[in-house]
Order: C-alpha cells, then sequence, then structure tokens
C-alpha cells in the first residue's frame, strides 16, 4: 500500500481518534487507580498490573480501531459496511470517539480541580471570619521593667478567647515572635497565621493607673472592626481581659454560651499585687521554650505564683499555674531533687481543686499532674488513662487550646497510638503553626516511623523560626542520616559546637563520624568533651564513656575500649543498683559488659531489659531490642541479630543507636552492623522488608496523596 493512502486510511477509520480517546482514557484510569487504591488498601502490584495492562491494550485497540466500525446494526467489520453508508458510519464514529475524549477531559479537569482545593483553603479563601490571632501588645510604660504586665494582659486575653468555642483563636507560641517593637506586616501575618482577624495594641501603666488600647483589624482589608481604649486603676483591671474577649468575640459575631460567659468574666483575683505578682510569674513561663535554661525560668515564675498565693489565698489560677509548674521541674529536671518539686505540685493541685475544681485552669494542672508525676509503669511516670480523660475533657473545654492537642499527642504516643498522636500533631499546629516545640514534636514523631520527607520539612519549618539552633539542626541531621543522605547531615553539623552543645546535638554529630568511618576525629571529641565538659549527672559522662568504647573498638583499639568500658560500669553500677525497675540501667550496663567482652552477662542484662520494658513504653520499647541486636551482632550471634532487625524494619520507636529507628540505608552505613552485612539472608529479608509500609503509614500516605499536600500543614508538640 501507498504511505499516502496508508495514511489516509488511518484517517478515514478513525484511528488517530481512537489512540487519542485510548490515551486520555487510558491516563484518567492511571490516576484513578494510583489514588483510590491504596485508600481501600490495594497492593500496588494491582497498579503496576492496570499499567501494563492499559500499555499491552493499546496496540490492541488501535488494531480494533482499524478492523471494525460501530454501526446501528452494532459493530461490524470496515469490509462488511455499506460502501453507500461507509463515509456516514466513520462520521458517527468519529462524533462518538470525540464525545468520549471531550467528556473524559472534562473528568479530568475536575480531578484536577478537586486536587488544588487544599491549597486554596491553605491560602485563605475558606479561612474562617471568626479566626483570630493576638499579637504582642506594646509596652509604652516609662518604666520598661513593666514590660511584664502588657505581656501578662496579652496572654490572660489569649487565655479568655480560647475559651470561646466559636472562634479560632492561635496560640500565644505562634504570635510571641511579632513583637510589637518591629515593622509588622498584618497582611502577611494573617496568611502566615491562618487567621482572617489581628488583634493588636498597647499597654501603659504608671503607678496605680492602666491604659489599655486595642484594634481588631481585618487583616485582608486593613479595616479597624472594632478599637477600644480602657483608663483604669490597678484593681479596675483585674476583669479587663474578659471584658476585652467578650467584646472582640462580639465583634467578629462569635456566640458565647452562658458557660463560656461565666469563665471569661470570672475576675482571677480581687488583690491587685497578687495579680501584678501572677502576670510576672506568667512573663516568666512564657520565655521558657526559647531560653537555654528553662529550669531557672521555671523556678522565677514558681517564686512569683508563690507570692500571689501568699497575698491571696484563693487566687486558684495561680495555684494552678504554681502545680503546673512544679510539675514541669519533677518531670524534666529529675535526676536534681524531684521530691520538693512532686510535693509541692501535689499541694498547689489540691489547694486549686478546694477553690475551683471544674475551672480549666485548675483542670489543666491536673492533666499535667496526672501526666508527668503521677506512678508509672517501671521509669515511665504517667497515669495515661487519667490524664487523656482529663485533656480530653478540656478539649471540649478549650476547643482554641493547642497545649490541650499537643499534651493528647504526646500521651497517644506513649501509648503507641500513632495515627491519634499525628492527628493530635495536627491539630495542634492548626492552633500554633509556628509553634516549634510543637513542631519538633510532630517531625520526631513522623521520623520515628520513617516518614522522611514529611519529617524533614517539619524540621524545615523549625528553622525557619530558630534558623541556629544547633538541636534542630541536629535533629534534621539525624534524619538525613537515616535517609543515607551523609553530605546533607554533616552540612548540619558542622555548626553543632562539640564542647557547648547538649548530648543530644553531640551524640548526633558522633553517630555522623561513626558512619563516614573517622574514628580519629570522633575519638578525640568524645576524649576532649569528657575532659571539659559539665555533666548535669554522672550517668550522662558514662554514656558518653560507653560512645567513646564503641569507637576505640571499631578503630581496632580493644584494650582501650575495654578499660574505658570499665570506668562507664563503675558509674552505671552503684547508680542502677538502687533503681531495680529502671529498664534502662540493665541496657546500658549491657553495653559496657560487651565491650568489655563479657559475653554472657551482657546478653543477659540486654535481655531482661527487653523484657522490663515490654508493654511499658510504646515509643522506647523497640530500642531495647535493638540494642539486643547490637550485641548479639557484637559475639557472632548473627541469625538472632537479624531475626530482630527485621521486625524492627516494620516498627516506629525512638531509636537506641540513633534518633530515628533503624533503616535499611542505616543498617549499610554504620560499621556496627559490618558482620551482618555479607549474610544473604539478611540481606534480602532486609530489602524486602524495608520496601513494605505498615498499614496505618499506608493510609497516612494515601491521605497525603489525596489532599495534594502533606498532612503537616494542618496540624504542636
Amino acid at each position: 500500500m501507498n504511505p499516502r493512502d496508508f495514511f489516509s486510511e488511518l484517517k478515514r477509520r478513525n484511528v488517530y481518534r481512537a489512540a487519542v480517546a485510548y490515551g486520555v482514557v487510558a491516563w484518567f484510569l492511571t490516576q484513578l487507580t494510583t489514588q483510590v487504591f491504596p485508600f481501600f488498601e490495594i497492593p500496588n502490584s494491582a497498579v503496576r498490573f492496570v499499567v501494563i495492562a492499559l500499555a499491552v491494550g493499546f496496540p490492541i485497540a488501535m488494531l480494533l480501531s482499524w478492523l471494525y466500525e460501530f454501526t446501528p446494526e452494532g459493530i461490524v467489520r470496515t469490509e462488511d459496511v455499506d460502501p453507500v453508508q461507509a463515509r456516514s458510519v466513520q462520521r458517527a464514529t468519529g462524533r462518538i470517539l470525540d464525545f468520549i475524549i471531550i467528556g473524559v477531559l472534562l473528568l479530568v479537569i475536575a480531578m484536577l480541580i478537586v486536587g488544588r482545593r487544599p491549597f486554596y483553603r491553605q491560602t485563605g479563601e475558606s479561612i474562617s471570619q471568626k479566626s483570630i490571632a493576638v499579637l504582642p501588645l506594646e509596652n509604652l510604660s516609662d518604666e520598661k521593667e513593666n514590660a511584664f504586665f502588657a505581656d501578662g494582659i496579652q496572654d490572660e486575653l489569649l487565655s479568655n478567647l480560647s475559651k470561646i468555642k466559636d472562634l479560632k483563636v492561635i496560640s500565644r507560641t505562634s504570635v510571641r515572635q511579632y513583637k510589637s517593637d518591629i515593622t509588622r506586616n498584618l497582611k502577611e501575618i494573617a496568611q502566615q497565621l491562618g487567621v482572617s482577624n489581628v488583634v493588636e495594641g498597647s499597654v501603659r501603666r504608671s503607678g496605680d493607673h492602666v491604659r489599655v488600647s486595642v484594634q481588631l483589624i481585618d487583616a485582608k482589608t486593613d479595616r479597624h472592626l472594632w478599637v477600644q481604649n480602657y483608663d483604669r486603676t490597678l484593681a479596675d483591671s483585674l476583669a479587663l481581659q474578659g471584658d476585652l474577649a467578650t467584646e472582640i468575640a462580639a465583634a467578629v459575631g462569635a456566640t458565647l454560651s452562658p458557660q463560656e460567659k461565666a469563665w471569661v468574666a470570672a475576675k482571677p483575683t480581687n488583690n491587685p499585687d497578687a495579680y501584678d505578682a501572677y502576670l510576672r510569674g506568667l512573663a516568666f513561663e512564657a520565655r521558657y521554650y526559647s531560653s537555654d535554661f528553662p529550669s531557672d525560668l521555671e523556678k522565677k515564675a514558681i517564686s512569683f505564683f508563690e507570692r500571689a498565693v501568699q497575698l491571696d489565698p484563693n487566687f486558684a489560677p495561680a495555684w494552678a499555674r504554681l502545680s503546673r509548674a512544679n510539675a514541669d521541674l519533677y518531670y524534666f529536671q529529675i535526676e536534681l531533687n524531684p521530691a520538693i518539686w512532686r510535693d509541692a505540685a501535689k499541694r498547689a493541685l489540691e489547694n486549686a481543686q478546694k477553690l475551683e475544681p471544674n475551672s480549666p485552669e485548675t483542670l489543666l494542672a491536673l492533666g499535667y499532674y496526672q501526666f508527668w508525676v503521677l506512678p508509672g509503669p517501671a521509669m515511665v511516670r504517667g497515669d495515661y488513662g487519667a490524664a487523656k480523660s482529663t485533656f480530653r475533657r478540656l478539649g471540649k473545654m478549650l476547643p482554641n487550646s493547642s497545649e490541650v492537642a499537643n499534651a493528647l499527642a504526646l500521651i497517644a504516643r506513649r501509648e503507641g497510638h500513632w495515627e491519634e498522636s499525628i492527628a493530635y500533631f495536627e491539630q495542634a499546629l492548626a492552633l500554633d503553626p509556628r509553634n516549634v516545640e510543637v513542631l519538633t514534636g510532630a517531625a520526631m514523631t513522623y521520623g520515628w516511623f520513617r516518614q522522611i520527607p514529611v519529617a524533614l520539612k517539619l524540621w524545615d519549618r523549625a528553622l525557619d523560626i530558630t534558623p541556629n539552633d544547633p538541636d534542630v539542626m541536629a535533629d534534621k541531621a539525624g534524619i538525613y542520616q537515616a535517609q543515607g543522605n551523609l553530605p546533607q547531615a554533616a552540612k548540619l553539623l558542622r555548626e553543632v559546637n562539640a564542647q557547648t552543645s547538649s548530648d543530644g546535638a553531640f551524640g548526633t554529630k558522633i553517630d555522623q563520624l561513626r558512619l563516614e568511618r573517622n574514628y580519629g576525629e570522633a575519638i578525640r571529641l568524645l576524649r576532649a568533651r569528657l575532659a571539659q565538659f559539665h555533666y548535669a549527672t554522672q550517668e550522662m559522662k558514662a554514656s558518653n564513656q560507653v560512645g567513646l568504647a564503641f569507637i576505640q573498638r571499631l578503630a581496632g583499639d580493644t584494650t582501650g575500649a575495654k578499660v574505658t568500658a570499665e570506668q562507664a560500669r563503675n558509674t552505671f553500677e552503684p547508680l542502677y543498683r538502687d533503681e531495680p525497675d529502671n529498664f534502662f540501667g540493665p541496657a546500658r550496663l549491657s553495653n559496657a559488659y560487651a565491650l568489655m567482652g563479657e559475653k554472657d552477662l551482657a546478653l543477659k542484662l540486654a535481655e531482661r531489659a527487653v523484657m522490663m520494658s515490654r508493654g511499658k513504653t510504646a515509643v522506647r520499647g523497640p530500642a531495647f531490642e535493638e540494642n539486643l541486636a547490637l550485641i548479639q551482632t557484637m559475639f557472632g550471634e548473627n541469625s538472632r541479630a537479624i531475626s530482630i532487625l527485621i521486625q524492627l524494619l516494620q516498627m516506629p520507636y525512638c531509636g537506641w543507636l540513633y534518633s530515628t529507628p533503624i533503616t535499611p540505608a542505616l543498617l549499610r552505613l554504620d560499621p556496627l552492623w559490618d558482620p551482618l552485612r555479607s549474610d544473604p539472608a539478611f540481606q534480602n529479608s532486609a530489602r524486602k522488608r524495608s520496601r513494605e509500609r505498615p498499614q496505618f503509614v499506608r493510609r497516612i500516605e494515601t491521605e497525603q496523596h489525596l489532599q495534594g499536600r502533606d498532612r503537616r500543614d494542618v496540624a504542636d508538640r
């Protein structure tokens, strides 16, 4: 056949149209299956089958379009069509194919529009008109030490607004960075925080006189919705925040329930001096997470809360804050003198409960006391069931509280309820999108179940707020290490000072050197830190001695490793002898004994740590399995170690050796696992397991894909 006649015949038989129609339909079906199949947990192999089938079907469809025609009598061979009717039949077939192409293209356009909807919501088209950010109030007082008063007014105003269910209120941590002494672009701030309205103003205090000027602004139009000035004595200003909250809520059209009206209108105290001390305590607490010495700030806050309740023993919110501050010190500074803070937290809580047992402030104190102070299993403190019940009750009372959502996220994570934890983190971030504490909590959680791209984006958001924070940079570097991207990790860790950084950041730096097999530099840094660094506890120092012994062993200095490990053993043994329920003790001792060459004792202690921790800590429990696998590897029990590691590749947890759980990249790079790497069973099983995704991870990934963005964008630690 003449080529020109052949192409003309292709056109006459509508083969070109059929090819276009098939391509459009195939693309649509491919998009549909890749989005819908994972939602129903249909394996990826089914998606691959659909794609292959569509590819194989293309030449078949072209052949059929050449051989057959659509006619009023049905599908018939082209050669059998009446020559008189052929032209009209083929024209009708062409129209049918055109309609198919147009119809599928309309479906594609609809899918693209739906897929873009979350973006439009994020950029503000669907932002609630009842959403508010209260920016830091400007301090106009002649006495600059009165700056605490402006901070306290803002904090109390936010506290009252957060009790109104009909509002969305951004928490104080996210708004604190927009200080009053810098030029503020309200439209940009509103976009960053996802709100329609912004509150700003000033506070001037002179002696007993207080002047507060506040304005509510529609950030999109820069229109003032409400402006008010208040001139009051200090005593009369005690109910000011309630008045402000009520009027602001009314200005944006929010409705308050009778209970909300009562909460907002309640005066915290009738004693101006007690209120002054209370606001000073709040001001110190507000700086807690941005300080290098948070415990010092918490102690200062405690001193002012104690003064407040001395001046007014019936000041329930001050008792509640006093309980929370002491509970915080008990939980996070437990090695210093816990009994003092534990007992003080309990006494303050009991006083708050006697005065206002059902107020949000008292219930917050109760929730933290249950979470941080009440006895839990072994070293895991906290009655999670009781704390969860209290915080869930608070979630209904304080719908705009990011700290309630954050607390529930942490409790769910401790219990191993990973999906629930992520959902609460997202809720907290929606209310507090620039809160570094929440961002890091969410980032760590995603990292612990190996969602590396999402974790990296969350660390980027945290670094955008605190660009020079060495701990945040080290944590992000740990994610790169888990990914196997050592060059990117090295760039971040250059900013981590080995002599002044926290133990966590320093540990990540040593991990990097070990992964790079730069043993000489790792030994140098560890020896220098052991000689110069001021350790808060001997336990922390002994942990670094174990780290040094591991590097010495890898470098071939087995004698030096034994000497260093003995020093660590001599520190660990008396520490843990008095804490028989502390399952970290046997695990750390097992490392020391393994490095000393004591196989039986090391394995016995590692197995004991696994048994002691089982069922008690979902986040850290698998880490003791990882430690056992490490010791088994050191003594040549490869098959047992491989069995454990293959299971760990499927489990989310906080790692023993790293800031993340075991990943295929870490198993490939870390010299500690060198004895296993040549084992064919390990290579095949690890590769297979690393490709599989736990069910809850697949579901989260599917939801992210369907939404067209990371779930992190709608969600505090």
